[in-house]
């Protein structure tokens, strides 16, 4: 009789029930990790970016942090203006959606509704490979090609200016715009694209009045991914558009990014805990920044069209 209850209470502990509890468990508690090392992690580059900051605002006030035009921190007579690096940094990102958000609106309008199955298969892993070319070598296609064309048309342009820069980072970003706004479309109900055939609408119609706006949740999301993406771009402004900040809204000038500014200083040259230093934190603390207010901004945009359709 011990022998037998010895064996029931074997078989009850490692019960299929009991073991597939402990593996769903496992699995959750893995999950668990992996999200909560994101959390931290973010809230580690923030800890760090605020608390290098806090000593250079010490010695900087942040009025003229905010509001000077001039940004030149490693000069004898240093100024410490945001503005310039603010400026380059929305002027390019402002260009380059100029670019990516039709392109890569249409392309995902057509690789939704107008392209057979065989192109679709073809086209869309090959817009994707765009978004795996190293930024370095769009750097170097905005410089040595982008910029020498644009010169035939515009011979005042100069070899560093934001023009090209923005328009190599615009076709850089048209794979994030087509490739979810795609996925948008497709997830959009049939029977909404049904309904409008049924009223005697075109494909055309369909896509545009029916599709795109109930997808219009994905899409805008898709958007502000993509000018998180252009805000935070480094290689392509630092070799097209220069290294020097000038506060100018004409992207036919040269200029400079608060990324490209962050790999310029950070070099290892500067002593630790300087001021000039600090402004590498500063500089990250405020495109942080910027990229949050994008993501927030664009949460909204997502939530309230939704609600709509």
């Amino acid at each position: 009789m011990a022998q037998k209850s010895l064996k029931l209470s074997k078989q009850a502990a490692f019960s299929p029930k009991l073991v597939r509890d402990l593996r769903e468990g496992a699995i959750a508690f893995l999950l668990f990790l992996a999200a909560f090392s994101s959390v931290v992690t973010t809230f580690a580059i923030l800890y760090i970016l605020v608390s290098e900051s806090l000593g250079f605002f010490q010695q900087v006030s942040l009025v003229e942090f905010l509001t000077s035009t001039e940004w030149t921190p490693l000069f004898s007579e240093p100024r410490y203006g945001i503005l310039p690096l603010v400026s380059g940094t929305l002027v390019i990102a402002g260009v380059s959606m100029m670019v990516a958000i039709p392109m890569g609106t249409i392309i995902a309008i057509y690789l939704s509704e107008f392209a057979d199955s065989r192109v679709r298969e073809v086209m869309k892993p090959a817009l994707e490979l765009l978004a795996g070319v190293p930024t370095v070598i769009y750097g170097y296609f905005a410089f040595l090609f982008v910029t020498p064309m644009l010169q035939i048309v515009l011979p005042d342009l100069p070899g560093f200016n934001m023009l090209s820069a923005g328009l190599v980072v615009g076709i850089m970003i048209v794979p994030f715009i087509s490739s979810i706004g795609e996925d948008a479309m497709r997830a959009v109900p049939v029977y909404l694209k049904e309904g409008a055939y049924a009223m005697g609408a075109t494909r055309f119609q369909t896509a545009t009045s029916v599709v795109f706006p109930a997808a219009l949740s994905g899409i805008s999301a898709s958007y502000i991914l993509a000018i998180s993406r252009a805000v935070g771009l480094t290689m392509v402004p630092a070799i097209a558009s220069g290294l020097q900040p000038s506060y100018t809204w004409n992207p036919m000038e040269p200029g400079a990014t608060i990324a490209s500014y962050i790999v310029q200083v950070s070099l290892g040259d500067l002593p630790h805990a300087s001021l000039e230093y600090q402004t590498i934190f500063v500089a990250g603390l405020t495109l942080v920044l910027m990229t949050l207010i994008f993501n927030i901004i664009g949460h909204f945009l997502s939530k309230r069209y939704r609600e709509i359709y």
